[in-house]
């Protein structure tokens, strides 16, 4: 049977499609905004650098070896024990799991769509009671936007590599870029501009604290689409002789980026219409429609067509966090694609329901252990325990497991003089960097 392959711009932005995602444009900004801007991002760009760079490499080089699904990949290269190290493969669970909250959430994006074409509201306080009130008390509306989402990435998945993933990131992220970009352009027009830029690149070190440093490996792991399976499924579709290293490094711009124009164009509209950058996770679906708000009829344009371009961003990392079990069940269980597709998507669909009740009033307190919700739980073992893990054993196969000579045949062409280096931060700053980073979010080191 002929595996279906991407082509060279297809798998570049199928996986920038895959790390571009609500981390971008949602999480980056509110965090930038809790850690004070530039000393944050200065981080935030070493850790992207030194610590994502290299992982990525790592991941795309096992699926590009091992040519099959991330189980498979991890026992065929494995020089020894290899019925243990199958296991490592299974970090695709992480995807699949983080995927009953993410559904969810881009539902609630759907549901801004819709609104924003109507009524935006007019303040942050009436913003906060209507966030409020569908997460706490519209069961319905959740329910429906997050089927809405499961019928949609379902429907991709079972159109495969070329017809499906390859297809949809090549419609929506040219879409993504152009509606950022656009709305980019007006945030230079508007005399907060230089505001915004100030205070994104110029460091205010009396906002960092040991946390920051922990919050940007974190977020670099999460937003790069890593320790997921993604990476090592898409890549594994490359063609022979592809350069995974500029693959990687268009990823990582392209996710960069992003990361930043969403960054400047939202600190700008808030600074211009009376908002802080501090506004916590709330700052997209809060703070962000009120600002929208006092533009007039072009801040709903723009409201919409934010939404859009989040709707975008989620839908095209959501296939890529399925993605990957549904390859190992094709593969190791020889289900057709449509079985495969259909069955992973009624696993997060239908434990997105509880997700979903877990926020809801008079259904929450049966679905909340300790001080965290269904949803909070997810979130946080896939967080700090399952990413930072598949972090480290990636870091571990490549640098102790697998025979360098192996690794530097591929490798040192592409890499050059800068290879020592990579091999060097595989082998040693990352694994700590992991294990701090999963400590610390554990709880552990604070």
């Amino acid at each position: 049977m002929k595996i279906a392959r991407f082509s060279r711009i297809g798998f570049i932005l199928a996986a920038a499609g895959s790390a571009v995602g609500l981390g971008n444009i949602w999480k980056f900004p509110y965090i930038t905004g809790e850690y004070g801007g530039g000393a944050f991002v200065l981080i935030y760009l070493f850790t992207v650098l030194v610590i994502g760079f290299s992982i990525m490499i790592a991941e795309m080089l096992i699926g590009y070896m091992g040519r099959r699904d991330s189980v498979t990949s991890f026992e065929i290269l494995a020089p020894h024990h290899k019925q243990l190290w199958k296991y490592a493969g299974f970090q695709a669970l992480a995807g699949l799991f983080i995927m009953i909250y993410y559904s969810v959430v881009i539902g609630w994006i759907f549901n801004y769509i819709v609104t924003s074409l109507s009524t935006l509201p007019s303040t942050v306080a009436q913003a906060e009671q209507t966030f409020n009130t569908m997460l706490h008390a519209d069961f319905w509306t959740q329910f429906e936007y997050h089927t809405v989402a499961f019928i949609g990435i379902t429907y991709v998945l079972t159109k495969g590599i070329k017809g499906g993933i390859e297809k949809m990131n090549m419609i929506l992220m040219p879409a993504l870029m152009l509606i950022l970009l656009g709305m980019f352009a007006y945030a230079l027009t508007l005399d907060t501009f230089s505001q915004a830029f100030h205070f994104m690149f110029f460091p205010d070190w009396s906002k960092i604290d040991s946390n920051a440093f922990v919050v940007a490996v974190g977020h670099a792991f999460f937003t790069l689409s890593l320790g997921m399976g993604a990476m090592m499924t898409y890549s594994a579709s490359l063609e022979k002789n592809s350069n995974i290293v500029q693959a990687a490094f268009w990823v990582v711009f392209l996710d960069t980026t992003i990361a930043i124009v969403a960054g400047l164009m939202l600190f700008t509209f808030l600074y211009q219409y009376g908002a802080g950058p501090a506004k916590g996770p709330g700052l997209v679906f809060i703070s962000l429609p009120a600002a929208f708000y006092e533009m007039g009829i072009i801040g709903n344009i723009f409201a919409v067509l934010f939404f859009i371009a989040l709707a975008f961003a989620g839908l095209t990392s959501a296939v890529s966090l399925v993605e990957p079990m549904v390859q190992y069940f094709i593969d190791r269980f020889s289900w057709s694609r449509l079985k495969a597709s259909i069955m992973m998507g009624l696993f997060f669909y239908l434990i997105g329901i509880f997700a979903i009740l877990s926020n809801i009033e008079g259904a929450s307190e049966y679905l909340t252990w300790g001080n965290k919700s269904f949803f909070d739980w997810v979130d946080y073992v896939t967080a700090a325990i399952m990413l930072p893990i598949a972090g480290l054993i990636m870091a571990v196969f490549i640098g102790f497991v697998i025979e360098k000579s192996k690794v530097e045949s591929i490798m040192k062409p592409q890499l050059g003089f800068a290879f020592e280096a990579w091999y060097f931060s595989l082998r040693y700053i990352t694994p700590i960097a992991m294990f701090v980073v999963m400590l610390s979010l554990m709880g552990v080191l604070s």
